[in-house]
């Protein structure tokens, strides 16, 4: 299969599961609210965030490994794939009991830092140590499952995962009806992890059957692969920048608000993580076929893609921007009652956040690929605005304060830092170039924003009497306007993106004359 064949099934694969998780999703976290009430879920997703601040630990070691992958998938050299997994395994191990022994630790402070919630300390307890549990199976079981997102077969993850995730969703959902209770909801999550590692790791062995699970010389093999460990120490401080700039959030909210501000802040940024994920999953496949194009060294081909992946995701994050602009409001009023509909200028940050984290992907993806992570100084840099403006801006304003640090942060790495270091030392370019490059494309974006404004404002009115019939059809009206005028203006302003969709209807006619 060819890398964008492949790329395409990841697509479909991981698009279709996580549009049905989704739905799920949705649905069930209305129930969860309403049955288990706000202070619980913003219980859980505190603990979570402190659980995502021990994956610090993971240090990169998973996007490095991913990185060295590349040559030896490419070449199929099975030898050196074993020692890389080898390697891997070491590495993941003791940094899973890194993780258990801080875990731990952190969990006899939870008296104190959980002194005014109205929940007992063994639930809270419970809670932790299930999640930890299932946290730490990805280290001492699953780590082979790395090869399958570097051989661009995450559609088999995507699989197992979405799966179990949808089967235990809807068992939570009957435990929370029909019982009310927490510690039955909690243990479905360590039962179906259990699952999911054995069910995945029996998949790993039947595709790669020449992979040797228990290498015996997995100490050894660690001094083979110095220019990892090097990877790796770079690559941990990009990872503590991520978990500052996506994880800090509900720990600041609970920390300068409240237990309910987190779970009010958290349905907010569902829909946000939710949307980001499931254009992650459309584009499943694409990091590893970067890493494979970059491997045959042709540059050539490698600027022509690059142009093309940025002209889609910039059409892909305008297009998800404009709509929820002019729907959100009524999607929560809808879904979870009018309480829970937070200020406007709240729902413009998270808009913007989560446009700034698009159009920097491919930025990112081409980044990795080439193994440029010895910025240390830019990760570090991020991770402190994004800590003084959230705390900053927070104590004052509160929730749109916080959210306003993570965007500040992500403005000036991403967009202005990133692009300048992966032109000088990936393409070896002038930055002028993808600025220049760039233009047309924000110009589109710019004048199709005005356009479409003009048309909701004057020919688009939602029904007064709102239900979700009504808000569907309106929010169907208003994606049609949005596909019609910007696709058409970046249609007509960017060559890239001709390209691009010229490439696809000829694999979709391709596709359909061989079925």
């Amino acid at each position: 299969m060819s890398r964008v064949s492949k790329s395409l099934k990841n697509a479909k694969v991981g698009v279709f599961f996580f549009t049905i998780s989704i739905f799920i999703q949705f649905f069930s976290r209305k129930i969860f609210l309403d049955e288990l009430g706000d202070d619980f879920i913003g219980l859980e997703s505190t603990l979570r965030s402190i659980l995502g601040f021990l994956n610090l630990a993971e240090l990169g070691i998973g996007t490095a490994i991913g990185f060295t992958l590349y040559k030896p998938l490419y070449n199929n050299n099975q030898k050196e794939i074993n020692k890389i997994i080898a390697l891997l395994g070491v590495l993941y191990k003791k940094i899973g009991l890194g993780i258990l022994a801080v875990g731990l630790i952190i969990s006899l402070f939870f008296p104190y830092i959980f002194s005014d919630t109205q929940f007992s300390l063994a639930l809270i307890y419970f809670v932790f140590y299930t999640l930890m549990i299932s946290t730490l199976l990805a280290y001492f079981v699953n780590y082979h499952a790395s090869l399958f997102g570097a051989d661009q077969k995450g559609y088999i993850i995507q699989k197992y995962f979405q799966s179990f995730h949808i089967i235990r969703v809807l068992l939570q959902v009957i435990i929370v009806l029909y019982y009310k209770n927490f510690f039955l909801y909690i243990i479905l999550e360590l039962v179906f992890s259990i699952i999911y590692s054995i069910a995945l790791r029996k998949k790993i062995k039947q595709i790669y059957p020449w992979l040797i699970i228990n290498y015996n010389k997995k100490t050894s093999v660690i001094k083979e692969y110095p220019e990892i460990i090097k990877k790796v120490k770079q690559v941990f401080f990009h990872k503590i920048s991520e978990f500052v700039k996506n994880g800090t959030d509900n720990l600041l909210i609970y920390g300068l608000i409240n237990l309910q501000s987190v779970a009010l802040f958290g349905n907010y940024f569902l829909v946000f993580s939710k949307l980001n994920s499931l254009i992650m999953m459309a584009f499943a496949g694409t990091g590893s076929a970067v890493g494979n194009l970059i491997a045959e060294d042709d540059k050539e081909n490698v600027n022509k893609v690059f142009w093309e992946l940025i002209s889609v995701q910039f059409f892909i994050a305008g297009f998800f921007s404009l709509s929820i602009y002019y729907t959100m409001d009524q999607l929560i009023l809808l879904w979870l009652g009018e309480e829970y509909v937070l200020s406007k200028i709240i729902l413009i940050l998270f808009i913007a956040n989560f446009f700034l984290m698009q159009v920097t992907a491919t930025i990112n993806r081409f980044k990795n690929a080439y193994g440029l992570y010895s910025d240390i100084w830019a990760a570090i840099s991020e991770a402190i605005i994004n800590l003084l403006v959230s705390f900053t801006l927070g104590s004052i304003y509160g929730i749109s304060g916080i959210v306003a640090g993570t965007v500040s942060s992500l403005f000036i790495i991403g967009v202005l830092w990133k692009p300048y270091y992966l032109f000088k030392y990936g393409f070896k370019k002038s930055v002028f170039i993808y600025w220049k490059g760039l233009t047309p494309i924000v110009l589109s974006l710019v004048l199709s924003c005005l356009l479409i404004n003009f048309c909701i404002n004057h020919f688009l009115i939602i029904d007064n009497e709102l239900s979700f019939l009504s808000w569907f059809f309106y929010s169907c009206k208003v994606s049609f306007l949005i596909v019609v005028i910007y696709g058409a203006l970046l249609y007509s302003f960017n060559k890239s993106f001709r390209v691009f969709w010229t490439r696809i209807k000829n694999l979709i006619k391709k596709t359909l004359k061989l079925n």
